[in-house]
């Protein structure tokens, strides 16, 4: 159902656009650091899941190495699980049988850890409250199907998400055939049953309303939180921009304010606005760089996204590392420890601990090859 949106009062246009000046890309090692100890994670916990999936709770190698460009392996699975022998094991069920890939005994406590947060009532609930306020951006409460696979693993709702938790919860959610606004062909959507009020108030809102603040929520003015790295700095005129810009009205992320004009600071503080919510709904706060400009794609921001990354790096940290672009949002973190820790993120590290970890034999075996 899409919500009861209403145009924002016509004083709100503002036709003041973003200061002429180039912001340079200023490296953080911190927030660099977060997204590059997760190297391969994504991937490991994905082939982990498609390993239990099946019924004997192993792949053949020759079937698990199908398995690469759909699990965007960086190498063969056959490399890939020798790297991290602490979470796959390869065996041979009979002698003239050929190897097979499992899971081992480590890999398989920590999977039930983590199954048991997925099926918990509170993250059941805290998963559908997020995944809501996620249709909640769309204008329709609609988004393709595909597009929510895509964030899956950000959103940290389980593998199999449609079956063990849409379809507990269908005064939430529906599964229905829209038109790709993008393709433009039919494709499955998951919509949002009904708009649902209290679930529309951004984590920005929720902050000033947590500090006694009871005003009326239209045309407050809500400044984003900006932290810059060391050695960054910015022109005198850039900094008296975007202190003037902090200080235009906060619009909110779940409001409908497409008819201001699209190159206005105020239109470019609501698509910030929306950019921060999306990455508060997210348990890492950070996402692939493609993966936001899909979303904002299909939300209607297209080059809006982009022009928010570019203009507000104190809000928003593009990462370079592990083979792609990763941006996280910047006040989620102090310096590589988030701030608000999520179960599943605990469990996350737990993982890397585990990937990095070098079982007996291959210590042995590196110190007999080396002569140790």
């Amino acid at each position: 159902m899409a919500p009861p949106y209403t145009k924002l009062p016509h004083q709100l246009h503002q036709f003041r656009t973003f200061i002429d000046a180039r912001i340079k890309w200023v490296r953080d090692p911190y927030l660099d650091f977060t997204v590059h100890r997760e190297k391969d994670l994504q991937q490991a916990v994905f082939l982990k899941n498609h390993i239990l999936s099946t019924p004997s709770k192993s792949l053949p190698l020759s079937t698990a190495s199908l398995l690469k460009p759909h699990l965007h392996l960086p190498t063969s699975t056959y490399k890939f699980s020798l790297k991290y022998p602490s979470i796959f094991t390869q065996f041979h069920p009979r002698p003239n049988l050929p190897p097979q890939l499992k899971l081992t005994q480590q890999a398989l406590a920590l999977h039930k850890e983590e199954s048991a947060i997925h099926s918990s009532p509170i993250h059941r609930k805290e998963a559908v409250r997020r995944l809501s306020k996620l249709l909640m951006l769309t204008r329709a409460c609609k988004l393709p199907i595909y597009i929510v696979d895509r964030m899956i693993w950000d959103m940290g709702l389980p593998h199999n998400y449609v079956l063990t938790l849409l379809a507990d919860f269908p005064e939430y959610f529906q599964v229905c055939e829209i038109k790709d606004e993008l393709s433009g062909e039919q494709v499955l959507a998951l919509e949002l049953v009904s708009w649902r009020d209290e679930l529309a108030v951004s984590e920005l809102e929720r902050r000033v309303l947590n500090c006694g603040n009871s005003g009326s929520k239209k045309g407050r003015r809500i400044a984003f939180p900006m932290c810059l790295p060391k050695g960054f700095e910015l022109e005198k005129k850039v900094w008296n921009w975007v202190e003037e810009w902090q200080e235009l009205p906060y619009i909110s992320p779940y409001e409908n304010a497409f008819h201001l004009s699209p190159s206005s600071a105020q239109a470019e503080k609501w698509a910030v606005a929306v950019l921060h919510e999306l990455f508060w709904l997210l348990v890492s706060k950070k996402m692939e760089r493609d993966i936001a400009f899909c979303v904002g794609e299909y939300l209607g921001f297209g080059a809006r996204f982009k022009k928010a990354l570019s203009h507000y790096p104190g809000i928003f940290y593009v990462s370079n590392k592990i083979r792609t672009q990763t941006v996280v949002l910047r006040e989620a973190y102090r310096k590589d420890f988030l701030v608000e820790k999520h179960p599943l993120m605990g469990m996350r590290y737990r993982y890397i601990h585990l990937m990095n970890k070098m079982p007996k034999w291959r210590k042995q075996a590196v110190v007999m090859a080396t002569g140790g």
